[in-house]
């Protein structure tokens, strides 16, 4: 096993490269906060992953218990505030910059995915109950989750409603003051674990009719625990997967399960887009982290290895094979290109000046980083050969991890139709403009590149004003994910 390092270095290059313009965003700290988590990663992150993946979670008298390990790492990674680290100080937090939780969340996923999932939700819980959530709900929960004392889960999925949500039938009733939630969910990850003292779930339900479809839908918030006693939550089951076996995937029953609604009942899904919107950048980061370790693997290894001769007869390293050298010269574009998107859209998240752009970039970050993962540890297993193949040299493992960033938040495909549908129409077809100036602005007079964005923007425009773009949507995403990539590379090479 190759041991972990935090890609530090090549995290701040881009950063300063496709963010440096993000207002407030004080570098230095940034990296210096960065370097601390980068060390607690790489000395009690990482070297949990492979045990975990290997020894599981699983399910004792209705409750989870995680691997051996994790609790600990928790409660250091809990006492030493990372929880709370883009939270209001109001609550308990330290207010820092998305920039600065970016790298930490990619950090985080490359060391240990799986509990980088049951962990991670909890900024897009904060996020949700600062942006929906009345006061008292927030000082109720929101110091709880800062402190790491709770973590949070989003129970949106499921049996026959995945990406098609108007089929949800979990049923929330009012009964006096409070509300009760009755029915399943499936695939909700952390559903439970062993590591906090609580759970905050929020949890889409239908108040509405069944013909009334989303807007029949509202969110609430779920407390594992009312008053001491268990709430009426019991998961009845782990999913065995392809990967994150330390990451617990529960089934849950909610049998008359206390709740309170949270924002405007009948419009949970809107309220609830607050969590996975940035649950969906948290992922394409993990497709970032996933095609970095792979690369990392993948190149100590060659750069080890004998294989054959040179063809002056000497001995050969695996890196001195052209078919090799081809294979890490794209795991590496990969890892830096999918990252330079990522930042790219955190930079404009933080200017909060275009906020179609914003949704546009989203779903496109999430499609490329996510497959440029899976295709990166694919590549490694292949440089590996037989021995990527086992579990011994851990790019297996990175391979299965990665392979769910590009179903879970939303199958790819779901988001390459939001590409081409909501994200040319959002404020009048706006983000058309806004991205052909991104690329301008990245591409520098490079004139290929403005052919190709001349003929880009000629495209979405035709296709915004197409009324079944379906079949269509696949392509589109990825000639538009293929244009900023190019767009990207030139701007690194300038560099």
């Amino acid at each position: 096993m190759i041991p972990f390092q935090a890609p530090t270095d090549e995290i701040f290059r881009s950063l300063r490269l496709f963010a440096g313009d993000a207002p407030g965003w004080d570098a230095e700290l940034s990296l210096e906060i960065t370097q601390h988590f980068a060390a607690f990663a790489e000395g009690v992150l990482a070297p949990l992953n492979a045990p975990g993946d290997r020894q599981g979670c699983r399910l004792e008298n209705g409750r989870v218990r995680m691997p051996e390990g994790f609790g600990a790492a928790y409660a250091e990674l809990a006492e030493s505030g990372w929880q709370g680290l883009t939270a209001p100080e109001a609550f308990g937090g330290q207010a820092l910059d998305h920039l600065t939780a970016a790298a930490v969340s990619e950090i985080f996923s490359g060391a240990n995915h799986a509990l980088q999932m049951v962990t991670g939700l909890v900024p897009g819980a904060i996020s949700t109950l600062l942006a929906h959530g009345t006061p008292e709900q927030q000082a109720a929960y929101i110091p709880r989750l800062t402190s790491g004392d709770w973590l949070s889960t989003m129970c949106l999925t499921e049996a026959g409603a995945g990406s098609d949500l108007s089929r949800i039938r979990c049923k929330a009733t009012r009964v006096g003051d409070a509300w009760k939630i009755e029915g399943q969910k499936i695939f909700i990850s952390g559903g439970d674990q062993d590591m906090s003292q609580g759970i905050l779930h929020l949890v889409l339900a239908r108040t509405g009719a069944p013909e009334d479809g989303v807007k029949g839908l509202s969110l609430f918030l779920c407390t594992s625990d009312v008053d001491g006693l268990r709430n009426a939550i019991t998961v009845t089951r782990i999913e065995e997967k392809l990967g994150l076996h330390a990451s617990p995937t529960c089934q849950m029953e909610f049998d008359g399960a206390t709740a309170e609604l949270i924002g405007v009942e009948g419009r949970g899904l809107s309220a609830m887009f607050t969590m996975m919107n940035h649950a969906r950048l948290d992922v394409a980061l993990q497709g970032v982290a996933h095609a970095t370790r792979a690369f990392a693997i993948a190149s100590a290894y060659a750069g080890e290895r004998k294989q054959g001769r040179t063809p002056d007869g000497d001995p050969a390293l695996l890196t001195d094979h052209p078919d090799v050298a081809r294979m890490l010269e794209e795991q590496q574009d990969l890892a830096r290109t999918a990252r330079g998107m990522c930042h790219l859209a955190l930079a404009e998240l933080e200017k909060a000046e275009a906020p179609a752009l914003i949704e546009f970039l989203t779903p496109l970050c999430k499609i490329y980083a996510t497959e440029a993962g899976i295709r990166s540890a694919d590549l490694g297993i292949q440089i590996l050969g037989g021995y990527g193949y086992l579990e011994e040299y851990g790019v297996a493992q990175v391979w299965r991890d990665a392979r769910i960033t590009a179903i879970y938040e939303g199958a790819n495909g779901i988001h390459a139709l939001t590409l081409a549908t909501r994200g040319l129409k959002l404020e009048g077809g706006a983000a058309i403009g806004q991205f052909a100036a991104l690329l301008t602005r990245l591409g520098g007079d490079d004139p290929e590149l403005a052919v190709a964005c001349g003929a880009w923007q000629t495209r979405a425009r035709t296709l915004a004003e197409t009324p079944e773009v379906r079949a269509a949507a696949h392509g589109f995403a990825q000639e538009t994910a293929d244009l900023l990539a190019r767009a990207v590379r030139l701007r690194l090479a300038r560099a």
